[in-house]
C-alpha cells in the first residue's frame, strides 16, 4: 500500500492484530470510547476507499442501530479527527466517509512475511519458510480487533482466525518436516482441543506423534477425531486424515523413519 509510507512520515502506526491501537512515535494515543474505536477500525479496513453512511452504520451497529445513530456517527468522526491529529485525513466525500494518509501497519507487515514464507516454501527452503511464518505469528497480540463488538468486525475476526490458523498449520508442518516434532506435540494437543473439528491439526498431531515414536497415540488421536466429527457433523474424516490413518496402521516406514528425531 502506498499509504504505508505516509503513515511512517507522520509517525502514526495503527495495529489490529489484537486490540486496536494507534501509536505516534511509539507512544499509544487514546482513541475514545469503544464504538468510536469500532468506527475507526471499519474505516481503516476500507484501505482508503470511501464507505457510505449506511454502510458504516450497518458495519458498526448492524440492522438495529440506535435512534440517534446519525448524531453518534458525526460525534465519533469528530472525535477521531481530534484524536488522530495531523497526518491522516478523515473526510466526507459526498458519498461516504474516507480515511486516507495511513494504513494498518501490522496487517501490511504480516502480509509481506506470509508472502515471503510461501515463496521460501515453494523454493524448497523449509527452514526459511518456518522462520518467516514464526515472525508473522509474533505480530499477533490477541484476537483480531479484540474487544470491538461491531457486527462487521465480528465477521472479520472469524476470517482472520482462519487465516492465522492456516499459517500456523503451515509453520507446524515445516517444524515437523525439519525433525522438530518432539517440541510441538503438546502445542498440537492444545490446538486440537481448542479446534476439535479442524482435521489438519489432527493430521499434524498424528504425524508428530508418529515422528516421536508414538504411533499408538496417533491412532488414539484419530479415533477421538472420528468420534467428534461423527457426533458433531454426522461425517467421517476427510481423505487426507483417512490416508494418514491407513499409513499408521500399516506402519509405513517412511512415516516412522524419523521417530528418533
Amino acid at each position: 500500500m502506498g499509504e504505508g509510507t505516509t503513515g511512517a512520515a507522520h509517525g502514526l502506526r495503527f495495529e489490529l492484530l489484537g486490540p486496536l491501537r494507534a501509536l505516534r512515535d511509539g507512544v499509544e494515543i487514546p482513541l475514545g470510547p469503544p464504538m468510536q474505536r469500532a468506527v475507526l477500525a471499519v474505516l481503516l479496513l476500507q484501505e482508503g476507499r470511501p464507505i457510505s453512511y449506511d454502510g458504516l452504520v450497518e458495519a458498526v451497529w448492524g440492522g438495529a442501530p440506535p435512534v440517534h445513530v446519525r448524531n453518534l456517527v458525526q460525534k465519533y468522526v469528530s472525535g477521531l479527527r481530534r484524536a488522530l491529529g495531523e497526518g491522516p485525513e478523515l473526510v466526507w466525500t459526498g458519498t461516504g466517509y474516507r480515511l486516507t494518509g495511513t494504513d494498518v501497519a501490522d496487517l501490511r507487515e504480516r502480509r509481506l512475511l506470509v508472502d515471503a514464507a510461501l515463496a521460501a516454501r515453494d523454493a524448497g527452503d523449509t527452514a526459511g519458510a518456518v522462520e518467516l511464518a514464526r515472525q508473522a505469528e509474533e505480530l499477533w497480540r490477541g484476537e483480531f480487533a479484540e474487544g470491538l463488538r461491531a457486527p462487521w468486525l465480528a465477521a472479520e475476526r472469524l476470517r482472520w482466525t482462519e487465516k492465522r490458523l492456516t499459517v500456523l498449520e503451515e509453520r507446524l508442518s515445516g517444524e515437523i518436516e525439519l525433525g522438530r516434532a518432539f517440541g510441538y506435540v503438546h502445542e498440537l494437543m492444545r490446538l486440537v482441543s481448542a479446534h476439535p473439528l479442524r482435521e489438519r491439526l489432527v493430521e499434524l498431531l498424528m504425524l508428530a506423534l508418529c515422528r516421536t515414536g508414538r504411533p499408538t497415540d496417533a491412532l488414539t488421536a484419530y479415533e477421538a477425531a472420528r468420534r467428534r466429527l461423527a457426533d458433531a457433523l454426522g461425517a467421517d474424516p476427510g481423505p487426507a486424515l483417512r490416508a494418514l490413518h491407513a499409513r499408521v496402521l500399516r506402519q509405513d516406514p517412511v512415516l516412522l523413519a524419523t521417530a528418533a528425531g
